[in-house]
């Protein structure tokens, strides 16, 4: 579903009739003790449309929570992510790239022009 901002994101959900946008819910957050301070402005700094847009492997699980980056006192709360693979068991660094275990490397062979 669209995001407020315009991003495509599959855990946003809203109640939307009429052009009258009714509960909006993060379904990244179910069945956690923040689901309750989520609002739709933290979609704006989410990195998980961005995420799912890069990375679409099957057996990556996202996380999140609310809160601040470390040092960063000053900014607002925003969701933090955290990823891990189902096959390889264990955290992904980067959710943007993958574990690098799941999906083969693409080998790309050229040849060389035959000369007539």
């Amino acid at each position: 579903m669209r995001t407020p901002n315009g991003r495509e994101c599959p855990y946003y959900y809203a109640d939307v009739q009429r052009w009258h946008t009714g509960r909006e819910e993060c379904r990244l957050l179910e069945g956690q003790a923040e689901a309750a301070q989520w609002t739709s402005s933290l979609c704006d700094t989410c990195p998980v449309p961005n995420i799912c847009r890069a990375n679409a492997c099957p057996t990556m699980r996202l996380r999140a929570r609310i809160g601040r980056r470390p040092l960063r006192f000053w900014e607002k709360p925003r969701m933090i992510i955290t990823a891990s693979c189902t096959k390889s068991g264990g955290p992904i660094a980067n959710p943007y790239i993958g574990c690098g275990q799941c999906h083969e490397t693409l080998v790309l062979i050229t040849q060389e022009p035959h000369e007539s």
